[in-house]
């Protein structure tokens, strides 16, 4: 028995690249005072910049195959560009369309034209999807139970808390209909939402009711819980490398602004608590890198096996959630009384970070998803 391929961690040319492109948008487009002027107006998300992100640099379907009309890339190229979000927290629905519904849906049968044709039209940013699952849905969960299809296809029920659907067109629906699970296309304008207040105001969640909403059946059965599955799976572990974009940015600002600052005559970062604190915050970086990494990985190599995936992701959101917002709330305290300030984007990191420690399955959902199989009793 051959034992599996240890994945590289390092980051390849093309993903330097891809990098580079990205976070050059984002810098000319996504500053920080423009998110903080935008979110708490009625459009929180900037579609000017997901049109560039998503058409012109087809961010948007890095996930669809070539045939399909996409990018053919793999989860270690999309795990680049969430580490460049997160570290902007960019207004964007990139999580919740490019890679939630479209994972989605390409475990559906893609064969059908009406399929293949909306998985193009979602690559070329033409179109934005949402899966309509709580934000804090994680693998494993099993199957919702909270919308109902008829033998019509028609859905009546209710989904609390669902990240990008304000900015959707389109929304993939699970719902249990006569003949059991199902995944539902249904069109965003046949059904009703609200905008509760949430914390993270740069990724609104929206609650939806389906009150008879006409569905189109992506896929039933067995299809539709692997295909739900696999996406919370991939979102689960892509997520960390939003979480991991995140931190850095908070580590380096904080560098940054501890190196500028002067108090009692000498700049702070001298001070040799505040260098021990800085240096552990890095190796916790340092690791949480390695881990989201490690998960992106297996995603894009392995995810065939699922038993394997889910132990890489469970590894990664179990280390990085928690050390995303450790580096926000060092962030905020180094920082000072600028730190607490509305005008300093740093609250924006703390609020990113703490959304999300509970988006797709919280730390301890994760360990415990861990104890089978390293042989400790799951927790009571």
């Amino acid at each position: 028995m051959t034992s599996p391929a240890i994945p590289d961690l390092l980051y390849s040319d093309v993903e330097d690249d891809l990098r580079a492109a990205v976070r050059a948008v984002l810098a000319d487009r996504c500053g920080h005072a423009a998110v903080l002027g935008r979110i708490e107006t009625a459009e929180p998300y900037d579609p000017a910049l997901w049109r560039v992100l998503a058409a012109e640099l087809g961010l948007a379907g890095l996930l669809v195959p070539e045939e399909l009309g996409g990018q053919g890339a793999s989860a270690r190229e999309a795990a680049v560009v969430c580490e460049e979000l997160g570290g902007a927290v960019a207004p964007v629905p990139f999580l919740g369309s490019a890679v939630l519904a479209t994972t989605a849906l390409l475990g559906c049968d893609t064969a059908d034209p009406a399929t293949a044709a909306l998985l193009g039209r979602l690559a070329a940013g033409e179109a934005t999807a949402a899966l309509a699952v709580p934000l804090s849905a994680a693998p494993g969960d099993g199957f919702p139970a909270t919308v109902h299809a008829d033998g019509g296809g028609r859905l009546t029920g209710t989904v609390t808390s669902v990240a990008d659907a304000l900015a959707a067109e389109v929304l993939v629906v699970p719902a249990l209909g006569p003949e059991g699970p199902g995944l539902y296309e249904v069109a965003a304008d046949q059904v009703a939402s609200e905008r509760p207040v949430s914390l993270d105001l740069t990724r609104p969640l929206a609650d939806l009711r389906f009150d008879g909403a006409a569905g189109r059946l992506l896929a039933g059965g067995d299809a539709a819980v692997a295909a739900l599955e696999r996406a919370l799976l991939t979102g689960a572990g892509l997520l960390a490398s939003e979480q991991l974009g995140l931190a850095q940015w908070c580590l380096d600002e904080t560098v940054r602004y501890l190196g500028q600052r002067r108090q009692f005559g000498r700049v702070v970062g001298s001070f040799q608590a505040l260098k021990h604190r800085l240096a552990d915050l890095w190796l916790d970086v340092v690791s949480a890198r390695a881990a989201a990494r490690n998960a992106a990985g297996v995603l894009a190599d392995r995810l065939s096996d699922p038993a394997e995936a889910s132990l890489a992701v469970a590894v990664a959101q179990a280390y990085v959630s928690p050390v995303a917002v450790h580096a926000a709330e060092e962030a905020v305290q180094l920082h000072g009384g600028i730190g607490m300030t509305w005008e300093h984007p740093v609250h924006l990191y703390l609020k990113r970070a703490k959304a999300d420690e509970i988006a797709l399955g919280t730390p301890g959902r994760h360990r415990r998803a861990l104890a089978v199989p390293v042989g400790l009793p799951p927790a009571a």
